[in-house]
């Protein structure tokens, strides 16, 4: 019998590299609110779990912004009958009550995420993408830019993790 693309995928595909990072993370934050002008930098901790029979991973952080706790909650999943990477986002930060839903592509190492942000104040909606690169199977960089109606894109987060044996 011959095996599932969900099979190979988990053997040698986007979800084996997903699973890749399933394990404990500490790592550093920087966060800027303007283009070039760094806000803030701090500690955060990370566990990533598979989910489903491993069809995803969920990705919990916590750290702190300007001396604020924060915690955030990301799902990540390759969606074969579509070829793209998909993820969803929460945190107590950035998103406030609401859920970003993005959509993207594999990279050479990692995955990279589009989605879209607004509320009522906001005259257009801005774009945010997200870049997991996967340095080695101990460390692994999450990087988010604001993308301006305009087309624009400024850095907002970068986190780098380092894995962290219990």
């Amino acid at each position: 019998m011959s095996k599932s693309k969900f099979e190979i995928s988990k053997e040698g595909g986007p979800h084996l590299r997903l699973l890749s990072l399933v394990g404990n993370w500490d790592g550093s934050t920087r966060t800027w609110f303007e283009k070039d002008v760094l806000a803030d930098e701090s500690a955060t901790t990370s566990k990533i779990i598979g989910l489903l029979n491993k069809r995803f991973i969920r990705y919990e952080y916590r750290g702190t912004i300007n001396g604020k706790t924060h915690e955030g909650l990301m799902v990540w999943g390759f969606d074969l009958g579509n070829n793209k990477c998909v993820c969803s986002w929460i945190d107590s930060f950035h998103m406030g009550t609401g859920i970003m839903f993005s959509e993207g592509s594999e990279t050479s190492n990692g995955f990279s995420v589009t989605g879209q942000y607004s509320n009522s104040e906001m005259p257009e909606p801005w774009g945010w993408r997200t870049e997991l690169e996967i340095i080695n199977s101990d460390q692994f960089i999450l990087r988010a830019y604001n993308i301006s109606p305009t087309g624009e894109e400024a850095k907002a987060v970068e986190t780098i993790n380092l894995r962290i044996d219990l």
